[in-house]
């Protein structure tokens, strides 16, 4: 018998912890039972310690499964970084480079970076995944894309970044709302309690506002319409539904031809744009010329 525990047992005895249930932990991974049962008894004749007392309310950790619960977390997340690191350095040899990038960076900065990109690599191929910030960290995360561009105000310790652009959010309405010809700025409490058009939990552009409000010492109240595209809300907006709260970048040609009407807020609405990847991992190849493209 090998003196390396399987992996798959140790993820099973971390959701065993997690879950405090053996038969959740198994239908978690997707297995019967029994076999959740036998593979956690093999892990502990392997290792030569009692893992988990059975009882009639779920499996609980013994003193020493606590111990190994924790060195089990350490050890798998290890091989995620393996993985992860892996398949960056696949992404950067090979001759098709895919990135991902939240919305309104897809929308209006990054088609002029690609172009300008491919002309300095004619032979690379280059594809855009498109979600929001949160959906771009997780691809970044999970090893998809060797670089991802987003529009959160905050990233996790568990990529490195470097800020490639800025931008600032508008309020705006249709030239028809009461808010339309306002020349005093929209205290945060004003805009926080009013029906609003937003983009989903989970985009950049929804957390810029929420922090910016949390700093001013008001919430986002709950009414408000969401949807999931830039261009959707642009057009709730328009039509009078109610103020919206997008890019300065998403709206200016709007805002130029008088279909939007940007209204004053007394709100730092700021933010950096930037490009994200693992951390522990340097950027190198063709993601890193993108970046330096996009941040000259």
């Amino acid at each position: 018998m090998s003196s390396r525990p399987d992996l798959g047992a140790l993820d099973l005895l971390v959701r065993v912890a997690e879950s405090g249930s053996l038969g959740a932990a198994a239908r978690e991974v997707g297995i019967a039972q029994p076999n959740a049962s036998r593979s956690i008894a093999r892990l502990e004749r392997q290792l030569g310690v009692a893992l988990l007392t059975r009882g009639p309310t779920g499996s609980r950790l013994t003193t020493e499964g606590s111990v190994v619960v924790e060195w089990a977390r350490d050890a798998l997340a290890g091989v995620d970084r393996v993985v992860v690191g892996a398949r960056s350095l696949a992404a950067q040899r090979s001759p098709h480079l895919t990135v991902a990038a939240s919305l309104t960076v897809a929308e209006y900065l990054a088609p002029t970076w690609i172009t300008r990109f491919r002309q300095a690599h004619p032979d690379l191929r280059v594809s855009l995944a498109v979600g929001n910030s949160e959906e771009v960290l997780g691809r970044v995360l999970a090893g998809d894309v060797p670089v991802g561009f987003v529009e959160a105000p905050t990233v996790p310790r568990t990529v490195r970044s470097t800020t490639v652009a800025s931008d600032a959010l508008v309020v705006v309405v249709a030239p028809r709302h009461q808010w339309a010809g306002r020349r005093r700025p929209l205290r945060p409490d004003e805009l926080a309690e009013t029906d609003l058009v937003l983009r989903e939990t989970g985009s950049g552009t929804r957390q810029t506002l929420e922090r910016a409000l949390r700093r001013a010492g008001v919430a986002l109240g709950e009414s408000h319409l969401e949807l999931a595209s830039t261009a959707a809300v642009k057009v709730a907006a328009a039509t009078g539904a109610a103020p919206a709260v997008l890019s300065d970048l998403a709206v200016a040609s709007e805002i130029a031809t008088g279909t939007l009407v940007a209204v004053p807020v007394d709100l730092d609405l700021s933010r950096s744009l930037r490009a994200v990847w693992p951390a522990g991992l340097a950027l190198a190849g063709p993601a890193a010329d993108l970046v330096r493209l996009a941040a000259g």
